[in-house]
C-alpha cells in the first residue's frame, strides 16, 4: 500500500538523496532543490507487490497517495513522487506496463506507461510489429496493408511536463492515468480494446526542479516558480521542443526512438499551456503555412482530429476553446515534437492550456467574445483553479482516444498508404509545389493568359513548362561522398536522421552514378522510403511563402524559424541525384560509429592534422591540456601527398602529444600525419585557455546550448555571471569571455534583438546560493569592465545580438542592419528587411585565422541578426566573412535580402592589446550549424595565442 507522509512545516528545507546529479549548475556546485515537505515527492512511501488483475480499489488514488491530493491549488508533485505512483500502479495493475525510455541529461530514469487491455498488452510485441510495417510501408501491399489494419491497434503517444514550467500537463497525467486503469464503463474499455496508448514524460529533471522550487515556500500563498535559478532543462530549457530533428539531447533522442523506431504512434500527442488571451485551451487546427514536403493526407486527419477535440468539450459544456487564428501556431517548421510527426506521417497535435497550481483568471477580451469557426464557444471571465484545467486536459485525452477507437483501421491504413505514397513519389519523376514556383507561375500567366477564362487563369501549357520543369525534379536520392573533408560532421549528421527513423545506406565498394565516381564507404539516403517528408526536409531548403498580415501588408511573424536545412546547417556534401540510380549499398542498421583515424607516415618531428574537421578542436583540446604544444601554420603544408590548408595543426613530437594522439585519431576519426621536419612557414602558437561562458540568473538558452558544445568538444570553460564581471579584474580568472546570442541586453527598437534570461527576483527571496548568480549586463557598469579586460589582452567573443558590444566597446564600425533616424540608431521596419531565422550564403576569407579550416563559402543562421560595415580609417580590423549578393537567401525566407549586400557578418578586430570577435550570425543556432562551429572554436584559441597579455 502507499503511506501518505504526514504533513508539516520542517525546521529547515531538506536536500532530496533520490538523485545526485550536477543539474546543469554551470561548473558551479550542484543545485539544491528545496521542497516543503507536506508536497512534494516523499510524500510517497512505497510498500507493495505484483497484483496482477488487482480491483479498482486496489489502486492507489491521485488523490489520496499524495501529501495532498493532486489538482489542489498550490500543489505540485514532483517527479520522484510520479515516478514512484507509476512503479505503484504499474506493480498492481494488469492494464498497464511501465517501460524505461531511457536516461536523461541529468540521469533520472524517463518512464513510459503503455496502457491497454489485458488481452492487447499480452500481445505488444505482435502489436508493436504490425504499427511499423505499416508505418514503413517497405513491401507491403494495400491488401496486406488492410488486413494488417483490421489486426492492429490504433497507438496513440500522449504525454507531459515537455515544458517544465507548464505544470498542469504532469499533474494531470496522473489522474489520467488512474482513470484509464480503473474506470469500467463502456467507452473507456472500448478505448482499451481498441488502442495502444502511450503515456510518457518528457522532461523528468524540468519537473523535479520545478515542483520543488514550487514548494519551498511554507506558505503557499508564496509559492511560484517564475523565478528559477536556471533553465528547467540542464542545458536547453524551452528549446527542448526544438531539437527533434537534430535530437542532440537525451531526452530527444530517447523520445524519437519511441516515436520512430520502435512503436510508430498514429497520433502524437504533445500537451502545453498556456492558452491564448481570454480562453482556455488553443486545440488544432493550425493556422497556415503548412509545410510543402509532407503528405497532404496528414493534414486533412489532423484537422479532423482536431475538431473532434472542439466538439467533446462544446458537448461536455466546457468553452473557451480556439483553433487557428486563435494563436500563431503553424506547422512548418520540423523542430518541434508535434510538427516533426507530420514529417513522419503521423497525426502531431498540441494543446495549450490555461491554469496552474496558483489560481488564475480567464480575462474578459471583448475580441474573443464572438462567436465563430476558430472560437466555437466563447468563455466569460472568471476565476480558474488547477482542477478544472485537469477536467478539460481529461476531456481532450478522451477525446483523441475516442477518435483513434473509432477510426482505429483507417489510422493504421492511412499511415500505410502514406509510406507507400513516399516511397512511390521517391520511385519516379515528380516535382513539389513551393511558393517559389507559383509565383514564377503567376508571373507567367500575366503575360500568357488563357483567353476567355475567368479570375486570371493561365494557360495550363505553363503547368508543365513552369511546375514540372524536368531540371526541378525531386531528387531519387543523396549521395554523401566519403573522401570529404570532415566525416565525423557527416557521420553526426547521418546520425540525426537515423535518429528521427530515416533508412540510411553505406556502400561496401567504389561506385559510379551519374558519371561521378564515389569512394567505398559513401552513404546514400534514398527518397523512396515511408519518411520521404522528412528526408526532404533534411537536405532541400524551405521555401516559406511571402507570408504578411494583410495583402500588401508587413510580414506576419512565423512560428519559430522559416529555414533550417540541416544538410546546409552543417555543412556536408552531397550529391542530389536526379534519376533513379543503382549503387552497392547496404543499410545501416544503427547509429554509426566514426570510422577511426590512423597515424600515417613514420617521421619522428611530429604531427600534421587538418585543420577541416571539427574533431580537430577535440583533439586540440585534449593536447593543450596534457600539456603539449600545438601550433597552426598559417600558410598550410604538405604531407603524405596531402594539401593541408591555412591553420594546419601542427603538433611537434613529445611523449605527452604521442600518448594523446595513439588515443584520439582513433575515436576521434582524425587522421595525423607523421613528419620528418618542421613545416615552413610562420605559426601561431596555441596555449591553455580559461574561457568564461556568460550567462544570466534564469538562464539563457543560448548561452546553454554553448555551454553543451563545449562539452561535446572538450573545452575548458566556467560559467560566469554579471556579478563577476561587475567585480573587474576578469583577466584574473579569464582569457576569454564568450557571449552567447541575447546575453548582452539592447534596446527594443534598435537594431539588436533585445536580451534574454529569467525573472530578476530580490536577493531576499532566493536561496544564498544563487544570489551571486542575479545582476544583468549592463552599459554602466559591465562594459567598462569588459572593456578594461580586453585592451588589457584578453579575448571576447560575441554572437547575434551580443555584437553590440562591438559598438559599446568603440569598435570602428557601424551597423549596417539598422538606419538613424532623429540621431537614433533604429532597427529597419519589417517592410524593408525582415529576415526571421533562415540560411544564407556568405563569403570567407580562409587565410583568416578565425576561418582557418573553413571554405571560400559557408552557410549561416541568420535571425534578425546584425551585420557591419568597417569604418574608413579603421585599423587593426579584419573582415573574416561578409555577404557579396544581393540574394543570399539558401533556405527560408528574406525580405529585403538585398540591403545585406557588401556588409560584413565577422569581424576579427584587434583592441588594446585584446581581440574582439564579433559574429553577427548565429553559428552555433541550437547546436545544429556544426559548418560555423569552426568560427566559434578557433576563436576561443586564436585570441589568447596572439593577445598581448
Amino acid at each position: 500500500m502507499l503511506r501518505r507522509r504526514k504533513s508539516g512545516p520542517p525546521s529547515s528545507f531538506r536536500r532530496r538523496r533520490a538523485h545526485k546529479v550536477a543539474p546543469g549548475a554551470h561548473g558551479a556546485k550542484s543545485m539544491k532543490r528545496h521542497a516543503v515537505m507536506a508536497g512534494a515527492a516523499l510524500g510517497v512511501v512505497l510498500a507493495f507487490g505484483g497484483m496482477a488483475g488487482a480491483t479498482a480499489s486496489d489502486l492507489p488514488s491521485p488523490a489520496t497517495a499524495f501529501a495532498q491530493p493532486i489538482g489542489s491549488d498550490y500543489f505540485l508533485a514532483d517527479y520522484t513522487a510520479y515516478e514512484a505512483y507509476l512503479k505503484a500502479l504499474a506493480a498492481k495493475s494488469d492494464r498497464m506496463k511501465l517501460v524505461d525510455m531511457g536516461k536523461s541529461e541529468e540521469g533520472r530514469s524517463m518512464w513510459m506507461a503503455i496502457v491497454s487491455s489485458p488481452a492487447n498488452l499480452a500481445k505488444l510485441d505482435q502489436y508493436k510489429t504490425i504499427a511499423r510495417k505499416l508505418a514503413k510501408a517497405e513491401g507491403v501491399s494495400e491488401a496486406e496493408a488492410r488486413k494488417l489494419a483490421a489486426e492492429g491497434k490504433a497507438v496513440v503517444w500522449i504525454d507531459a511536463g515537455l515544458h517544465a514550467n507548464e505544470t498542469v500537463t504532469s499533474q494531470g497525467q496522473l489522474q489520467v492515468i488512474h482513470q484509464m486503469l480503473t474506470a469500467t464503463d463502456a467507452e473507456t474499455q472500448r478505448f482499451l480494446d481498441d488502442c495502444i496508448i502511450l503515456f510518457a514524460h518528457d522532461n523528468p529533471d524540468g519537473m523535479e526542479m520545478i515542483s520543488d522550487w514550487y514548494m519551498r515556500h511554507e506558505d503557499p500563498k508564496k509559492r511560484e516558480f517564475g523565478s528559477l535559478p536556471r533553465l528547467y532543462h540542464k542545458y536547453i530549457g524551452h528549446d527542448n521542443n526544438r531539437d527533434s530533428f537534430m535530437s542532440a539531447m537525451a531526452e530527444t533522442t530517447n523520445i524519437n526512438r519511441q516515436l520512430f523506431r520502435e512503436w510508430f504512434p498514429q497520433i502524437v500527442y504533445n500537451q502545453h499551456q498556456t492558452a491564448p488571451n481570454g480562453m482556455v485551451v488553443f486545440v488544432p487546427p493550425f493556422r497556415d503555412p503548412a509545410n510543402h514536403n509532407y503528405d497532404p493526407l496528414v493534414m486533412t486527419m489532423l484537422q479532423e482530429v482536431g475538431m473532434a477535440m472542439h466538439s467533446r468539450l462544446v458537448a461536455e459544456d466546457k468553452p473557451g476553446t480556439g483553433a487557428r487564428s486563435a494563436a500563431p501556431y503553424s506547422t512548418w517548421h520540423n523542430g518541434m515534437e508535434r510538427s516533426i510527426a507530420y514529417f513522419h506521417n503521423s497525426i502531431g497535435l498540441l494543446t495549450e492550456i490555461a491554469g496552474g497550481p496558483t489560481p488564475t483568471t480567464i480575462n474578459l477580451v471583448p475580441e474573443v467574445q464572438l462567436p465563430s469557426n476558430d472560437r466555437p464557444a466563447p468563455i466569460a471571465p472568471q476565476t480558474w483553479r488547477l482542477q478544472q484545467t485537469l477536467d478539460y486536459q481529461t476531456s481532450l485525452n478522451r477525446s483523441v482516444l475516442d477518435y483513434a477507437s473509432r477510426n482505429r483501421e483507417r489510422l493504421l491504413f492511412n499511415i500505410w498508404k502514406m509510406g507507400d505514397n513516399s516511397i512511390k513519389r521517391g520511385s519516379r519523376d515528380t516535382w513539389t509545389i513551393t511558393p517559389t514556383k507559383v509565383e514564377a507561375l503567376i508571373a507567367a500567366g500575366k503575360d500568357k493568359p488563357l483567353a476567355g477564362a475567368r479570375g486570371g487563369s493561365a494557360d495550363p501549357s505553363l503547368y508543365k513548362t513552369i511546375m514540372q520543369a524536368p531540371e526541378q525534379r525531386d531528387p531519387r536520392g543523396f549521395i554523401l561522398p566519403a573522401d570529404q573533408a570532415d566525416m565525423p560532421t557527416v557521420v553526426a549528421f547521418l546520425n540525426a536522421l537515423i535518429k528521427a527513423g530515416v533508412d540510411v545506406e553505406v556502400a561496401d565498394k567504389a561506385f559510379t552514378v551519374a558519371g561521378k565516381a564515389y569512394p567505398a564507404g559513401s552513404y546514400v539516403v534514398r527518397t523512396a522510403q515511408a519518411y520521404r517528408p522528412h528526408v526532404m526536409d533534411m537536405f532541400e531548403p524551405q521555401d516559406h511563402p511571402h507570408d504578411t498580415e494583410y495583402p500588401g501588408g508587413p510580414p506576419k511573424a512565423p512560428y519559430d524559424v522559416t529555414g533550417y536545412t540541416l544538410a546546409y546547417q552543417m555543412g556536408v556534401k552531397f550529391d542530389r541525384v536526379l534519376d533513379a540510380f543503382e549503387a552497392p549499398t547496404k543499410r545501416v542498421p544503427d547509429l554509426i560509429k566514426v570510422a577511426p583515424g590512423s597515424v600515417k607516415g613514420a617521421g619522428g618531428a611530429g604531427w600534421l592534422i587538418s585543420h577541416e574537421t571539427n574533431a580537430s578542436f577535440t583533439l586540440t583540446n585534449r593536447l593543450l591540456k596534457a600539456g603539449a604544444k600545438v601550433q597552426w601554420v598559417k600558410d598550410g603544408a604538405k604531407a603524405g601527398g596531402k594539401t593541408f590548408g591555412p591553420g594546419a595543426i601542427w603538433i611537434p613530437a613529445s611523449p605527452a602529444a604521442k600518448a594523446v594522439i595513439d588515443k584520439s585519431v582513433k575515436d576521434l576519426g582524425v587522421d595525423a600525419f607523421a613528419v620528418a621536419a618542421k613545416p615552413s612557414g610562420p605559426t601561431i602558437a596555441l596555449k591553455p585557455i580559461r574561457v568564461g561562458l556568460v550567462d544570466v540568473y534564469g538562464g539563457s538558452m543560448p548561452s546553454g546550448w554553448n555551454r553543451w558544445m563545449f562539452e561535446q568538444f572538450e573545452a575548458p570553460f566556467q560559467v560566469v555571471y554579471p556579478q563577476r564581471l561587475d567585480a573587474g579584474d576578469i583577466g584574473k580568472d579569464f582569457d576569454v569571455l564568450v557571449f552567447a546570442d541575447g546575453v548582452v541586453p539592447a534596446p527594443a527598437d534598435g537594431p539588436f534583438r533585445a536580451g534574454r534570461g529569467g525573472v530578476q527576483p530580490k536577493a531576499e527571496d532566493i536561496p544564498a546560493e544563487y544570489r551571486s548568480w542575479l545582476g544583468r549586463v549592463t552599459d554602466e557598469k559591465t562594459v567598462p569592465k569588459i572593456a578594461e579586460f580586453v585592451k588589457g589582452g584578453g579575448t571576447v567573443v560575441a554572437i547575434g545580438a551580443s555584437t553590440r558590444l562591438a559598438t559599446a566597446l568603440g569598435a570602428p564600425v557601424e551597423v549596417a542592419t539598422a538606419k538613424t533616424e532623429n540621431g537614433q540608431l533604429k532597427a529597419f521596419s519589417t517592410r524593408e528587411l525582415y529576415i526571421p531565422g533562415a540560411v544564407l550564403r556568405a563569403k570567407v576569407d580562409p587565410k583568416q585565422p578565425l576561418a582557418y579550416g573553413a571554405g571560400e563559402e559557408v552557410d549561416v543562421f541568420f535571425d534578425r541578426s546584425p551585420t557591419f560595415t568597417i569604418k574608413s580609417d579603421a585599423k587593426g580590423i579584419s573582415r573574416v566573412s561578409w555577404f557579396d549578393s544581393d540574394k543570399p537567401l539558401r533556405s527560408g525566407w528574406a525580405v529585403g535580402q538585398e540591403k545585406l549586400k557588401g556588409s560584413t557578418a565577422m569581424l576579427d578586430i584587434t583592441l588594446g592589446k585584446g581581440k574582439l570577435f564579433a559574429f553577427g550570425p548565429e553559428i552555433t543556432q541550437r547546436a545544429q550549424s556544426w559548418g560555423t562551429f569552426k568560427f566559434l572554436f578557433n576563436g576561443l584559441l586564436y585570441g589568447p595565442a596572439v593577445s598581448g597579455k
